[in-house]
């Protein structure tokens, strides 16, 4: 199937990882998200109920190999100094969106151009951003994942 790219807006709020976390609830509960075990691919009969919870649905092998194509697929936001690795958002620091698009202070104008952010398959960008006056107002998660 190769990978999907996903990208997704909340409302702007300090913690990070609660922002996350509410998100990846709320797309759970939405069933926005590719199911491996629920797919048109298999036949009527062979199609499993849907999982009850992101546990359920995590601990199905399958889906840990193929994902969900969707934020489901990142569980943590790293914090400074951490290393990104698979199944992380790393947030975008200001120093970041100076080097590499002029301003400190990212709009929703900036994000046509958040692929100039290094980014990996299964690890997650996030960057806060803000309205005309420099407050802060939306959290754009985006990234590729799944197989």
């Amino acid at each position: 199937m190769g990978a999907s790219g996903w990208e997704y807006f909340v409302p702007y709020r300090e913690d990070l990882e609660g922002a996350l976390q509410q998100l990846r609830q709320e797309v759970f509960a939405s069933g926005d998200y590719y199911w491996v075990n629920g797919d048109d691919w298999l036949p009527e009969g062979e199609r499993a109920a849907p999982p009850q919870s992101l546990e359920e649905l995590w601990a199905d092998e399958l889906v840990q190999e193929s994902g969900t194509h969707s934020i489901l697929d990142i569980f943590r936001v790293v914090g400074p100094g951490d290393t990104p690795d698979y199944n992380t958002v790393e947030p975008v620091t200001a120093e970041e969106a100076r080097e590499l698009l002029g301003t400190g202070k990212l709009t929703r104008a900036h994000v046509k151009d958040f692929d100039v952010f290094p980014r990996s398959r299964w690890v997650g960008r996030c960057a806060v951003l803000h309205d005309e006056s420099g407050t802060p107002r939306e959290i754009c998660f985006w990234g590729h994942s799944g197989d």
